[in-house]
Order: structure tokens, then C-alpha cells, then sequence
């Protein structure tokens, strides 16, 4: 049973790819409905007085994501940042910056998945309130894919969704590491790496891009 919380010996130690590893690992334990056990309370109390988190996922707020489970990560293993369509703004890149370069992170995962509902409507052109300025940072993916696949350029087309998602991610990846010195510096010397994933909702598993 898991009862010891990652210090920061232990991150120390982590590689990029040690996390990277770990991380995949975790996710074929998910999908094999194989999670290891945990014990919560042993975590809560050894985390009270700082935390060492392993690695940043920017993921999207989908319900379906369970992100901490989806990798069989526990408390105090990683950080989380959530918006709907997984794309970096402001507060998400100095949320980004803060984990690695303060807290000590080795990974910036941002992670997208299957049949994204803010990816979907982006493709539709939906215009509500304040969606419609959110959805205006997936539109670069979504004129990308409109030259890289045929057929509908909406919704109905499941090859341009999953086409769009897939770019949503790569272009998230390049648009931190123009808008983020820190962290494309950081990358640079080895100390982090900035990688983007999807997540299959009806299988579970996350296939690196």
C-alpha cells in the first residue's frame, strides 16, 4: 500500500523521462483496472507542511478525465490545471511556470481527449457569453486541421474533431514554450520536458503525441 508521499529527495533524483515513464505506467495500471492501493490519510498528514509534485498536467475540466486517476497518481504526486479545451492563457502559463520553477517539477503534460465537448464546439463556431472568447483559443487548431482533413469542417466529422484535438495539444505545446521563457529555458537545459498526450474515453489509455 502506498503511504509515503514524494519529498524532495525523491523528486530530486526524477528525470523528465523517469516522470514521463511513471506516469505512462500509471496509465496502463488504469487500464488494466489494476490502480494501486493508497492510503489517503497517510498522504493528507505527511503533505501538510509541503508538497514535491513530480509533474504539471494541463488538462481539460471534462468529467469524464479523471486525471490524478487516469495516470494512478496520488496526493501530493502532481500538479493539475484545468480549463475546458486544455489550452494555456495568463494564470494557466504562470500556474505552469510556478510548478516547475518553483516547486520543482520535471513535466508539463497537457493532455486532451476524445470527443472534447469545447473542441466540438469550437469546430461548430458556437458564440455564447463568455464561451465565445474561450473558444477563440482553439480556433488556431481548428483552421490548421481544415487544411489537413476532408470532408465537413464541423462537428459531424469525427476525423476533424479528432484531427483538431490532436492539434489543440501540439499547438498549446508551442504557444508555452513562445509565451513561457522560463519554461522553454528550462527545457532547454535538460531540466524539464513539455509533452502533450490524448485520452481515449472508451479505452482509457493515453496515447502520447
Amino acid at each position: 500500500m502506498r503511504n509515503k508521499a514524494i519529498d524532495k529527495e525523491a523528486q530530486d533524483q526524477l528525470s523528465p523521462n523517469d516522470v514521463l515513464n511513471d506516469l505512462l505506467a500509471g496509465n496502463e495500471r488504469f487500464t488494466n483496472n489494476n490502480l494501486a492501493e493508497v492510503a489517503h490519510l497517510d498522504l493528507v498528514a505527511e503533505t501538510t507542511t509541503g508538497q514535491y509534485p513530480k509533474a504539471v498536467i494541463l488538462s481539460c475540466i471534462d468529467s469524464r478525465v479523471p486525471v490524478e486517476q487516469v495516470f494512478d497518481q496520488a496526493i501530493g504526486d502532481i500538479f493539475v490545471a484545468r480549463v475546458a479545451g486544455n489550452f494555456e492563457n495568463t494564470d494557466i502559463l504562470g500556474s505552469l511556470e510556478y510548478s516547475c520553477a518553483v516547486a520543482g517539477s520535471k513535466l508539463v503534460l497537457v493532455l486532451g481527449h476524445e470527443s472534447c465537448g469545447a473542441v466540438k464546439a469550437a469546430c461548430d463556431g458556437v458564440e455564447l457569453g463568455n464561451i465565445t472568447e474561450m473558444l477563440s483559443k482553439i480556433m488556431p487548431a481548428v483552421k490548421k486541421s481544415s487544411g489537413e482533413v476532408e470532408g465537413e469542417k464541423n462537428s459531424t466529422n469525427k476525423n476533424f474533431v479528432a484531427k483538431t484535438v490532436a492539434n489543440n495539444v501540439l499547438l498549446t505545446m508551442d504557444r508555452i514554450r513562445e509565451r513561457s521563457p522560463i519554461l522553454a529555458d528550462l527545457e532547454d537545459l535538460g531540466d524539464i520536458k513539455i509533452v502533450g498526450g490524448v485520452y481515449s474515453l472508451s479505452s482509457g489509455k493515453v496515447n502520447m503525441l
